[in-house]
């Protein structure tokens, strides 16, 4: 029975997940500064596929366009961090342009606190009224996903276009403080880390509080049969644009803190290929599960990061295995090893226990 009860306590994902957070904030005792900025970045992946997961894990939504949402908030807050730097002034490349006083949405942005608060609604905001014609259309599957995947070039290309407002292909960079703090000291930091840990821990709550609530049951049911639940009277077009919206919203915190712990945002980092990544992510981990898809995203970007360090010449070809491994053997992502243990030491108990009654009878 404690056998039992501890792998029960192992397998609970909230169990899990306090562990994890509990040594995510001891990171910082042991970590170099450029380790523990890496590790931030990462986290930051770590909660935008938690956004996705929702989406794609639970209500069945496929969608390789979340490199949108994830540059809008990174760009709103590249935006005021440019400011900031500046003094207030018109930057360098605007310049370049010909362009000599601030256009009006970077003035509104020039407010930190506007700014970090469109950062999050206005990803929410684009996510609402594209799901709304969307999926009010029913247009779902594989079109949804092709769909997304051409507003990503459009953004992209649209950001590239515009290069006077939004600095073209090199994007925006030159950040120097946030609310009159270095970004570049130590204890800066440092306190980004502590509150990209925070926003992961609180994300991952809400969201599992939304799972575990009737309404998280319905969104298991759409995955599962949509049609059947539409005909019980439920408009399970709405259902999907929430989701959507709140997946989006959590992408743009996501891409707000990204901003904050790299100093600089360009549209590669938004583009096709980033967005496909992040589904990878959610796969790699084990989609419909929450802390699968931060396991996955943050194993595989330190895995990134180590053969790209000690093998530069071949490390895409270790990376590509990792994936294919984990496709071929782990089709259910890295979290159905927690599954087949469970199940094994659930197995091997009850086999203890028949023997031990078959003992005492024979006894």
């Amino acid at each position: 029975m404690m056998q039992q009860s501890m792998v029960k306590m192992m397998y609970d994902r909230r169990w899990l997940f306090t562990i994890i957070l509990l040594v995510l904030a001891l990171c910082p005792l042991f970590l170099s500064d450029f380790r523990l900025n890496l590790l931030g970045r990462f986290l930051t992946f770590a909660i935008l596929v938690i956004g996705l997961d929702l989406l794609w894990g639970y209500t069945g939504v496929l969608s390789l366009g979340h490199g949108i949402f994830f540059g809008i908030g990174a760009y709103v807050m590249a935006i005021y961090l440019k400011l900031e730097a500046g003094g207030g002034a018109v930057p360098d490349f605007m310049m370049w342009n010909g362009i000599t006083e601030l256009p009006w949405f970077w003035t509104v942005l020039a407010n930190p606190f506007l700014a970090i608060f469109l950062a999050i609604t206005f990803p929410m905001l684009v996510a609402g009224m594209l799901g709304f014609f969307i999926f009010r259309n029913r247009i779902k599957d594989v079109y949804f996903t092709i769909l997304t995947q051409a507003l990503v070039i459009v953004t992209v290309t649209l950001i590239v276009s515009q290069q006077e407002y939004t600095g073209g292909t090199n994007g925006i960079t030159g950040f120097s403080t946030i609310f009159g703090f270095s970004l570049t000291a130590s204890s800066t930091q440092t306190f980004l880390y502590f509150i990209t840990v925070a926003c992961l821990g609180l994300i991952f709550f809400l969201c599992y509080r939304l799972i575990s609530s009737r309404f998280g049951k319905a969104l298991i049911a759409i995955r599962d049969g949509e049609n059947r639940l539409r005909f019980s009277g439920y408009d399970t077009s709405l259902f999907k644009v929430f989701v959507f919206s709140i997946s989006a919203g959590i992408a743009g915190l996501a891409g707000m803190l990204f901003v904050l712990q790299v100093g600089m945002i360009s549209p590669t980092t938004i583009g096709i290929v980033p967005s496909i990544e992040m589904i990878l992510w959610v796969a790699i981990g084990g989609r419909g599960t929450l802390i699968g898809p931060v396991i996955g995203a943050t194993l595989t970007n330190l895995a990134k990061t180590f053969f790209s360090e000690n093998y530069p010449d071949i490390w895409l070809f270790f990376l590509g295995s990792v994936f294919v491994i984990v496709v071929l053997f782990l089709p259910g992502g890295l979290m159905s090893l927690t599954k087949k243990l469970r199940l094994k030491l659930k197995g091997g108990t009850i086999y203890a226990t028949k023997k031990v009654s078959k003992n005492h009878s024979s006894v």
